[in-house]
């Protein structure tokens, strides 16, 4: 049976500009190429979970305008159940903009807009859904008051949360307890426990800082060197990633925590598993271009297993 996956995070309107590198100050430099694609982080995390397989519905808010209605169809055309979206009159669709060089390497500047508006209320909007979730996802793009009522929600109804604390920012000591999975990448890590990740042993570290905080499992995504888990049971391990030559990494995260909710089980038994599957699942993302578009589908990530 699919994995039932709630997301509460953001929906912004990705425009991505190709630029040879990114300019210095006072420095004007031409770009390349520009497009514009769905994403937020929560809403690629949505569709990546959709598309690996899980039965996805999502929370969050767009603005009464022509942007929003065109997230809340994007996320519509993956089977994401959008009746948990709330359109509000009084702000515009959150927005961002994408410096993508060269290396594939991004630089992004975000206009939180709608997203950031994101209260109670709109998370009672998709109480429903938090009742029969078997996973209930947030990130740091929409207000952690808000992600805070969720997971009281989840607990409530017997449902494991996972807290992608992205981008890095001061966490309230409630939503860390509440949260039973954390995975930050090594920045976001090392910026929440003061430890940098280098090695195995600087992530053992970072586990144990993070138990002290009252995580009991946590997983550190380590770009293209792979990912690191320790479990509230003893066990721990070091999942490498896939080699491939990377032309976006934009959605790669993203990309890797909704897979990783649409296979993982609730007692975290297949731990390794599914989190060879994410990184299967990033590695397809980066070889693409953009956001949204560039997530694979559960047959895509199968067929690259083989």
């Amino acid at each position: 049976m699919a994995n039932k996956v709630v997301i509460l995070g953001s929906l912004n309107v990705d425009t991505i500009l190709r630029i040879k590198r990114v300019p210095q100050p006072g420095e004007t430099l031409q770009m390349n190429d520009r497009s514009s694609a769905a994403g937020g982080k929560g809403a690629n995390q949505a569709v990546a979970a959709a598309r690996a397989g899980a039965e996805t519905s999502f929370i969050g808010q767009v603005g009464n305008d022509d942007a929003g209605k065109f997230m809340i169809e994007s996320l519509k055309d993956d089977q994401v159940d959008t009746s948990g979206i709330n359109v509000d009159s009084g702000s515009g669709t959150g927005s961002a903009y994408i410096f993508l060089d060269e290396n594939g390497q991004n630089s992004i500047l975000v206009y939180g807009g709608a997203n950031q508006k994101v209260t109670a209320t709109e998370v009672h909007n998709g109480a429903e859904q938090i009742k029969h979730a078997d996973f209930v996802v947030t990130q740091f793009e929409t207000p952690q008051l808000a992600a805070i009522e969720a997971f009281k929600l989840a607990k409530e109804a017997g449902a494991m949360t996972i807290l992608n604390p992205a981008p890095a920012s001061e966490m309230l000591p409630e939503l860390l307890e509440l949260s039973d999975i954390v995975v930050p990448n090594e920045t976001e890590s090392a910026s929440l426990t003061g430890i940098e990740v280098t090695d195995e042993a600087s992530m053992m570290a970072n586990a144990a800082a993070f138990e002290k905080m009252g995580v009991k499992n946590l997983i550190i995504t380590v770009g293209s060197k792979g990912a690191f888990y320790s479990t509230e049971d003893g066990r721990h391990d070091f999942v490498p990633a896939f080699k491939v030559k990377a032309i976006d990494t934009t959605a790669a995260g993203d990309t890797f925590i909704g897979a990783l909710s649409s296979q993982l089980k609730t007692d975290l038994s297949n731990i390794k598993e599914a989190l060879t599957f994410a990184q299967r699942a990033s590695s397809i993302t980066v070889q693409r271009l953009g956001a949204m578009p560039s997530i694979p589908t559960k047959a895509e990530i199968e067929a690259a297993s083989k």
